[in-house]
């Protein structure tokens, strides 16, 4: 009795699984689809694709797509910035300059190191002078405040702004108007204030 009532436990607790996972009929289905003889399609962009000299507007940043029925690749689905930086690539042009700042010298008041800028702020890493003589210190320049020393080494870096005079993205009408377009926030007094405020 106690060996009747454990097998019909164990029968129930057992999951029974087909001896395969999907009949035989069906995975020849499947290869004699993978078989089939449909034409390949021709490789025809919908658009041609603008030449970076010839990039004037938004517009041009607009990607022909990839052919209906394959895989877009970058060239052909990137937009904007993204596909602005591939077209520079692919003529040599490095549109952001990511070249390295100069650390063959240290800059002075009279001659920082200029950092170029396409934004409000910009922030810059110092390893001191001669490099790596010391950790990284990241400094902030802005347009209101373009010149940053480094507290560690005295290094002195300028910001240049390069981007446009006019912020299509800029607030009209709160009051936040300026005509150079910085912040023109006031800083608060620092010591430097007091002891050399031509280092401001």
């Amino acid at each position: 009795m106690f060996l009747r009532r454990s097998a019909i436990a164990l029968s129930r607790r057992t999951v029974l699984t087909p001896l395969a996972s999907r009949s035989f009929s069906s995975s020849l289905n499947r290869r004699d689809a993978s078989k089939d003889t449909a034409p390949k399609m021709e490789r025809e962009p919908s658009k041609q694709m603008t030449p970076f000299e010839n990039v004037k507007t938004e517009n041009d940043l607009l990607p022909p797509g990839g052919a209906v029925g394959t895989v877009p690749t970058d060239i052909e689905q990137a937009t904007g910035l993204e596909r602005l930086e591939i077209l520079g690539k692919m003529q040599g042009v490095d549109i952001f300059d990511m070249k390295p700042l100069d650390a063959s010298r240290k800059g002075t008041l009279d001659d920082p190191i200029v950092v170029r800028s396409f934004g409000d702020e910009q922030y810059a890493g110092c390893t001191g002078y001669p490099a790596d003589s010391h950790v990284t210190i990241w400094l902030t320049m802005s347009r209101d405040r373009p010149m940053e020393r480094c507290p560690e080494c005295g290094n002195v870096l300028k910001m240049e702004y390069v981007g446009p005079m006019d912020d299509p993205h800029a607030h009209h009408g709160h009051g936040e108007e300026h005509a150079d377009g910085s912040h023109n926030y006031v800083e608060p007094k620092t010591f430097a204030d007091f002891v050399r405020p031509e280092y401001r």
